[in-house]
């Protein structure tokens, strides 16, 4: 089992262990029913990184996070000039 990212609902910015070969995946949320995820692939060149996509969110909110989160992690390293 690796590791994979999920993004959105109550699991959005964990590393959970998921077997490799899933293209979804169901979690438990809080009180009765589960949380979906999709399998989904983001490619830049010769480089890809596999993350799961919670149901509710399209890849494009799913990459507006992505970048937000790179702009604040930017902001808040040591000397950071922003």
């Amino acid at each position: 089992m690796r590791n994979f990212l999920f993004v959105g609902g109550n699991f959005d910015g964990l590393n959970v262990p998921t077997a490799s070969d899933l293209d979804a995946v169901q979690l438990p949320k809080a009180g009765a029913g589960k949380h979906v995820y999709h399998r989904e692939t983001l490619t830049v060149a010769d480089v890809s990184v596999t993350f799961y996509r919670h149901e509710s969110l399209t890849p494009e909110e799913v990459l507006d996070r992505f970048v937000e989160h790179y702009k604040a992690w930017c902001v808040s390293r040591p000397g950071s000039r922003l």
